[in-house]
């Protein structure tokens, strides 16, 4: 009878939260993912013992730790991934919050590990890095900055987000790390670009970045060391880059086979920021073009399918993530073969380390949480419309 008055009211028929995951997600760039940390594993099981000797460990202690960060890795991609839009961006808001708190703290209560920059708070049985985590906050952030400036009487993002680039350069240089503080300011400048930033603007802030890169070689022994190495016509083969050069060199194109490679012995970095040179001497060439492969895979999907998003922030923050992401493994891999100077930088997913692989999880999932299919048009019928 209350049917008959009032009517009946529509019922909606929502879908499944994991079949609406597995129908929009990207699973190219999700299986890439999966694969690069296989790999990662692959690698370890020969990288990481070595280590572990001197440390007095099972042989295969670091390789274990790292299948748990990368199970929490991929966890956390997958939940993020599942995500709508909004909810990430007001996760990432928070997540910078204390980001930034806690890189303000490491200078009073962080540690070096004795390599000279104070990056890490130490738990004894774990240890975290801030700046890790900060990246994707920080581009969700300057995304969701930008694309409210562009709405009338929108606050001035822009400005805003320059701010908290330069708060964060100035942080990340206190450690010191600069090669941080180059991929924060990279990632800013990728969002201020796809917002439409004049190129104008954009020259001048590179001066200035070059600029700052005078004055840091000028008055930091750390940042001039490592560029006087870069930029030295031989290479010290007693040194990191001097064992990975060789180790480079000594693969070829197909390796010197599974388990039978010396770099791992020599370098004390064999399982972080020179695993490609490991890859490359034991697997050779091809390993290392399928990891490339693999990075491009990932980049690229990405921005092909933002290409069709209608939603700015969506596609500042895409841009944003998927830039900084494949940016890090090529100044990672640009570091082992001597194209740019010693950065101190992991390979996601792949380099061992909990903060690098779960922070590199937090970035692929905000990823591909703006990159799954949406029901709307494309961004070119928009503009196929104001043309008629």
């Amino acid at each position: 009878m209350t049917e008959m008055v009032y009517g009946s009211a529509p019922v909606r028929v929502t879908e499944p939260v994991l079949p609406k995951w597995w129908r929009t997600i990207d699973k190219w760039s999700m299986t890439a993912v999966l694969v690069l940390f296989g790999i990662g594993l692959l690698l370890g099981l020969a990288a990481s013992v070595p280590l572990a000797e001197r440390n007095g460990l099972d042989p295969f202690f670091y390789v274990q730790r790292q299948a748990i960060f990368g199970g929490l890795g991929i966890a956390t991609m997958i939940g993020v991934s599942m995500m709508p839009p909004g909810m990430v961006r007001r996760i990432a808001v928070l997540g910078f919050m204390g980001a930034l708190l806690s890189l303000a703290l490491l200078p009073f209560i962080g540690t070096d590990f004795g390599k000279g920059a104070v990056r890490w708070f130490s738990f004894g049985f774990a240890s975290v890095q801030p700046s890790e985590f900060l990246k994707p906050c920080f581009i969700i952030l300057t995304a969701w900055l930008m694309a409210a400036a562009q709405d009338l009487n929108g606050p001035p993002g822009r400005m805003i987000s320059f701010g908290l680039a330069v708060t964060i350069v100035l942080l990340l240089a206190i450690q010191p790390d600069f090669g941080q503080a180059a991929l924060v300011l990279f990632g800013w400048g990728v969002v201020y670009f796809v917002a439409g930033a004049p190129m104008t603007l954009i020259l001048v802030i590179l001066g200035l970045v070059g600029v700052a890169s005078v004055f840091a070689y000028n008055t930091s022994e750390h940042f001039a060391r490592r560029i006087d190495g870069f930029l030295s016509p031989e290479v010290d083969p007693r040194t990191q880059l001097g064992y990975a050069t060789n180790a480079i060199q000594e693969g070829g194109f197909f390796g010197v086979g599974v388990g039978e490679g010396q770099v791992k012995w020599s370098l004390p970095d064999a399982h972080t920021d020179f695993i490609i040179a490991v890859a490359a001497e034991e697997y050779g060439l091809v390993l290392v073009l399928c990891i490339i492969a693999l990075y491009a895979t990932i980049v690229v999907r990405s921005l092909l399918r933002l290409m069709r998003e209608r939603d700015p922030f969506i596609r500042l923050a895409g841009a944003g993530l998927a830039c900084i992401f494949g940016v890090q493994a090529m100044i990672n891999m640009g570091v082992a073969v001597r194209l740019l100077p010693a950065k101190g930088m992991t390979l996601p997913f792949v380099s061992y380390g909990g903060s690098s692989v779960i922070a590199a999880g937090i970035t692929v999932g905000a990823l591909l949480a703006m990159t799954r299919s949406r029901p709307q048009g494309e961004i070119g019928d928009i503009f196929a419309r104001r043309g008629r």
